[in-house]
């Protein structure tokens, strides 16, 4: 009896040790990770030439608007803005349909190319062209000074295809035999069969798209820099940047006070703006973001 009533006392007590571990360890990766983000939004709310002499944490020191004041007051800010958000939506819808239907075809098992297709796209992945051969590619197709330069081109992903694909393998075979018994085409079984299950992947590739889409600024600037109409957000955030970059090195105006904004805080400042959408579009996709919902639907 005292040795079974040590063993249960004993228990409890390392059961306890573990979850404080637990605990301790999710805390301080909490830390590590949201400390970077709240140092910036404190750097972005602070005064540039009060930011210079370091010392900034979790709080400014000098409060200060006139980082966004200056980020929002650009002159093309606003067109770039539409023009972010009107790429990253078509792109991200466009792409993920034209990858969904190719991984589809692709992971049917009666498919006869299925092998030589999938092994073309990975090659793709590590070879490519050359940035003036495909600058010319795209002239030629008449893409370049247009706003169809941003989502054409990247319609078809070799990456995202074979995520696709992967996660569409693993569907069962049954479900598809069932649905073809039925009387179901190919379209039907990718519409309502293995469509309403791939949700995840979708929602996980989607956020890829997105993410890529909304970070991109160096296609702006090589097929529509002459094109303001077509510029973007991120594009103009970096010539900002570089412009408050060159301005910073006069001393006199520093001394005068006239340079209340300087590229750190006017960088934390372009980094709040540009994240904030995207920190806004994770909490409808997190619940996408789950394994096994064909587990146990069919017993094969």
């Amino acid at each position: 009896m005292n040795v079974e009533s040590n063993h249960k006392v004993r228990e409890p007590i390392r059961d306890k040790i573990f979850f404080a571990f637990i605990v301790i360890f999710l805390a301080v990766f909490v830390i590590i990770t949201l400390y970077p983000v709240v140092n910036t939004v404190a750097l972005s709310f602070n005064d540039g030439i009060d930011a210079v002499r370091g010392g900034i944490y979790l709080w400014p020191r000098k409060f200060s608007m006139k980082n966004y004041k200056t980020v929002l007051d650009m002159q093309n800010i606003w067109v770039g803005a539409k023009i972010t958000i009107l790429r990253t939506v078509i792109a991200t819808l466009t792409s993920l349909f034209a990858n969904a239907i190719l991984a589809f075809i692709v992971s049917r098992k009666r498919f006869l190319f299925k092998s030589q297709l999938s092994l073309f796209w990975v090659i793709t992945m590590y070879v490519n062209a050359g940035m003036i051969p495909i600058f010319l590619l795209y002239k030629n197709l008449g893409l370049t000074g247009t706003f169809h330069v941003y989502w054409i081109p990247g319609m078809i992903s070799a990456f995202n295809m074979l995520v696709m694909r992967t996660y569409m393998e693993g569907i069962p075979d049954s479900l598809e035999e069932s649905a073809q018994l039925d009387g179901a085409g190919y379209w039907t079984i990718f519409k309502d069969i293995v469509s309403p299950l791939c949700k995840p992947v979708y929602a996980t590739v989607a956020l890829f798209i997105a993410v890529w889409q909304w970070n991109s600024w160096f296609d702006a600037m090589l097929y529509n820099r002459m094109k303001t109409e077509y510029t973007t957000l991120q594009y103009e955030l970096m010539k900002l940047l570089s412009s408050v970059m060159q301005q910073s090195g006069s001393a006199e105006n520093a001394k005068n006070g006239a340079a209340t904004i300087t590229p750190i805080t006017i960088r934390a400042a372009a980094t709040v703006v540009t994240m904030l959408p995207i920190i806004m579009l994770y909490p409808f996709l997190q619940r996408y973001f789950v394994t096994g919902l064909t587990i146990g639907s069919v017993k094969e």
